[in-house]
């Protein structure tokens, strides 16, 4: 079997919503409106902290696909002020956030034992705040948002080859820029990070062998396994390990932006960013090469994302581990393309309703658990109660 990113079609329901005339769908899509239509029509559960489980209606596999939101669209009604990543949310909503994660992974494995049948995976993209809202690619939701999909990999060994040209693939050249250049430096800044539970993956040992993704990224295994995510440790190291990237790739485009920049304010790890990389040579020559083509070519520099982008994922691999990456620089939309896997969503309602039932079912199942736990209420909609 020729191993290669696959592309699936995901048949959906199509959504009975109006944009307002002169709107963008983005646009849109990022108001209050929309997101109170989310909740009523889609929403499983909330809790006082603000967030909220709810149902893909334009989903990646109707096999098992939910998120959670943290809706601030009431609170905090300008969308470039909402949080966008984990490093934004209060602590004690993290605390929950990061419970309500581990439950729903924990019925994920549960539900789908075999790591040879399907493909579990969790996790966030972040909604770069330098986007313009009409931009492609912008995430449709622009709130931090969590993932959890299950795919069947006998539909993806079905599925046609992707084009290896995708950008949502590729990053767009960012993710070759880092590989190509700074390779060790950024390997050496990430290995110094203080992790425990999380164990650095040998180079390309992590991969899905059927699409042979992820590709080139710095990979942890998470000893202990699935329990481990039951640990406040496991979520502090899995914050630790964004916090690193954060603070790589800041320096990296201050240095872009300014030659000689000074440290960026909020630094996390300071000492690791004086020592690791603002007295490296290859990376302080990588950025006067980006800076370099960014004043003559102008939509090189147009495409530059200056603030933090990526994608952080949880998923389990083919050996059955438990496994995180983080890519380098992400200006797609969809997370599971990290893994290989490209989702061509088509309108096709009796495709859908056949598999709304078992959907619904599991999604239910997993609202159940988080009621039990004391992480919120349920939703009522037109497809299911409250309780």
């Amino acid at each position: 079997m020729q191993s290669g990113p696959r592309e699936i079609v995901t048949p959906f329901r199509p959504i009975p919503l109006d944009v307002p005339e002169g709107m963008t769908p983005n646009e849109f899509f990022n108001s209050a409106e929309n997101l109170n239509d989310l909740a009523h029509n889609n929403g499983l559960l909330q809790n006082p902290e603000g967030l909220l489980l709810y149902r893909k209606a334009l989903g990646h596999s109707n096999l098992f696909d939910a998120s959670i939101i943290y809706n601030t669209s009431q609170s905090i009604l300008d969308p470039l002020g909402r949080p966008v990543r984990r490093t934004q949310v209060p602590e004690n909503v993290k605390n929950v956030w990061n419970r309500m994660n581990q439950v729903v992974i924990e019925y994920m494995l549960e539900r789908y034992p075999d790591p040879a049948a399907h493909l579990v995976l969790a996790g966030e993209a972040s909604l770069d705040a330098t986007w313009p809202l009409t931009s492609p690619g912008v995430p449709s939701i622009r709130m931090l948002h969590n993932h959890f999909i299950v795919f069947s990999k006998a539909d993806l060994r079905e599925a046609p080859i992707a084009d290896p040209h995708n950008p949502n693939l590729n990053d767009g050249g960012q993710h070759s820029l880092f590989q190509a250049y700074m390779r060790e430096v950024y390997r050496d800044f990430i290995s110094a990070l203080d992790l425990q539970i999380l164990r650095p993956c040998p180079e390309g040992s992590c991969r899905i062998g059927l699409t042979g993704y992820p590709q080139g990224l710095p990979s942890w295994d998470v000893a202990g396994g699935a329990p481990a995510l039951r640990e406040v440790r496991f979520w502090k190291e899995y914050d630790t390990i964004l916090k690193g990237f954060i603070d790589f790739y800041r320096t990296f485009f201050s240095q872009v932006s300014t030659r000689n920049a000074a440290m960026p304010r909020d630094i996390y790890f300071p000492d690791l960013v004086e020592d690791k990389l603002l007295f490296n040579n290859d990376f302080l020559m990588t950025a006067k090469m980006v800076r370099a083509r960014c004043i003559h070519d102008a939509k090189y520099a147009n495409a530059i994302r200056w603030q933090p982008a990526f994608k952080q994922l949880i998923y389990r691999n083919d050996e059955g581990r438990i496994i995180v990456t983080i890519s380098q620089n992400s200006i797609g939309n969809a997370i599971t393309e990290l893994l290989g896997v490209v989702v061509n969503r088509k309108p096709d309602a009796d495709a859908y309703a056949r598999a709304e039932p078992a959907l619904i079912e599991q999604l239910l199942e997993v609202r159940r658990r988080l009621i039990e736990a004391d992480l919120g209420e349920g939703i009522a909609t037109p497809y299911w109660d409250a309780s």
